[in-house]
Parts: structure tokens; sequence; C-alpha cells
């Protein structure tokens, strides 16, 4: 399951988890993101019990600060957060596949 969280939401979570976080970084107005979006749940739902699946909207005020912190200039960029650090990214929209190799490698 996918949740949405903020710029803060998304600091406190990768301060209280040990498990990898995947954070989409998204918005609703750009395409590949939405075309993304159904993968990124499907796979979210497969590894619940492995890992943490969220999506932040860089164009919400409130999630400004995360996008900037973590150097978003392109989206949909999913980063794989360890240990609340950066691990990896993924920019732009791929298949069930790669995105779920991209899941896998960074568990």
């Amino acid at each position: 399951m996918v949740k949405y969280v903020n710029g803060k939401e998304l600091e406190e979570l990768l301060a209280s988890t040990d498990k990898t976080v995947f954070c989409d970084f998204w918005a609703s107005w750009c395409g590949p993101c939405r075309m993304l979006a159904p993968v990124f749940e499907d796979i979210s739902d497969k590894y619940e019990d492995k890992a943490v699946f969220v999506k932040i909207d860089v164009d919400e005020e409130e999630s400004e600060s995360a996008a900037v912190k973590y150097g978003i200039t392109s989206i949909p960029n999913i980063i794989a957060f360890k240990g609340g650090e950066v691990k990896d990214n993924n920019l732009g929209f791929v298949p069930a596949a790669v995105l779920e190799g991209f899941v896998q490698k960074n568990l």
C-alpha cells in the first residue's frame, strides 16, 4: 500500500524505520507520473512486508523542501532510502519488471 506524505512526514518516517523506503516524487500534471502510479501501487502491494512505499507531490508547499533536499529536478523520480540515507534512484517511467528489479536490488 502506498501512503501519501509531505516532506516532514518523509523525514519522520526515514528516522523511524529500519525498512527500505521507496519514495515516488511526482506531480498530478505529469503524464509519466500518472502512468507509473498503478505500477508503483502494484509493486508496493507485493513488497509491503519488506519495504515502505510513499509518494510526495512536489507541487505541494509542504513537500517542496524535500524535493530540494533530494535534488529532484525531473519526475517521476523514485528514491530508495536505507537507514535514512539515499541508496539509489530511478528516474522516469519504467515498466513493472524494471521497477520490480529496482525494488529487489535495493531491499
